[in-house]
């Protein structure tokens, strides 16, 4: 298997992984009664998790390099927080398929001014006519998909 299909491949179950842990999540919230706890809970089974794998991979002591960090790089843990909250809370009330459409619709955006302009240390890649009908076609795409 390339890496280039590796990659794609985990990138798959990660997006297919979102809408369930929105559905999961949004249910749990629902049944206790507190979205801001379901998501506490969650954040709480994924530190363990990633506790899990930093150990299993050696990478342990590199946790004594994160106060050396620039502190803006911690803001990611904000927006995953953010994206947990907002999706736990929104989505029984709007759909998980209206929810999970303006998170991809978002993504789009995001990504597309984060390769254009190399933001965040990425790789610049320009936005040409070519790209932007394939980015107007993808969010056409999921839009059908939703009202289908």
């Amino acid at each position: 298997m390339t890496e280039t299909l590796r990659y794609a491949l985990i990138m798959l179950a990660a997006g297919i992984g979102i809408p369930i842990l929105a559905a999961l999540n949004a249910q749990l919230g629902g049944r206790i009664g507190s979205p801001a706890a379901a998501a506490t809970v969650l954040f709480v089974v994924a530190c363990g998790a990633a506790l899990i794998v930093t150990v299993a991979t050696g990478g342990m002591g590199k946790l004594a390099l994160i106060p050396a960090q620039p502190r803006h790089l911690l803001l990611a843990g904000l927006l995953v927080a953010f994206y947990v909250l907002s999706i736990t809370w929104v989505a029984p009330r709007f759909g998980i398929g209206n929810a999970i459409f303006f998170v991809l619709l978002g993504q789009l955006i995001s990504a597309t001014l984060i390769d254009q302009f190399g933001l965040f240390g990425a790789a610049v890649r320009s936005v040409g006519p070519a790209r932007i009908a394939g980015l107007c076609l993808m969010a056409l795409g999921v839009y059908l998909c939703q009202k289908a």
